[in-house]
């Protein structure tokens, strides 16, 4: 099983747990850690908007890590079904800039 494959695995679970917890629609809060790059936030909100178009990126979350070589973001967005949250979670963490998604 591939690095990414693992990680897709396990968040994969996660949803599965939570999903059964949820009631749709509900503010979902969906962090994710990459490089710090220019374009990782940019990046990552576009991926958020694909799935959940009426994101306000104006409430985005940033936090650089203590060395400053990673940046996280925390996001919440209005889910409105686990198919969204499953879709939203593929993406993310198989892009290229992502290193976690929780």
């Amino acid at each position: 099983m591939s690095d990414q494959d693992s990680k897709g695995a396990s968040v994969s679970g996660a949803v599965d747990r939570l999903a059964d917890l949820l009631q749709f629609p509900t503010d979902f809060p969906i962090k994710v850690m990459g490089a710090r790059v220019d374009e990782f936030a940019e990046v990552i909100v576009a991926v958020i908007k694909r799935h959940a178009p009426e994101f306000d990126e104006s409430t985005l979350e940033m936090r650089v890590s203590r060395q400053g070589n990673y940046l996280g973001l925390t996001a919440t967005i209005r889910a409105t079904s686990r198919d969204q949250l499953d879709a939203l979670y593929r993406e993310l963490t198989s892009h290229p800039l992502v290193k976690v998604v929780l």
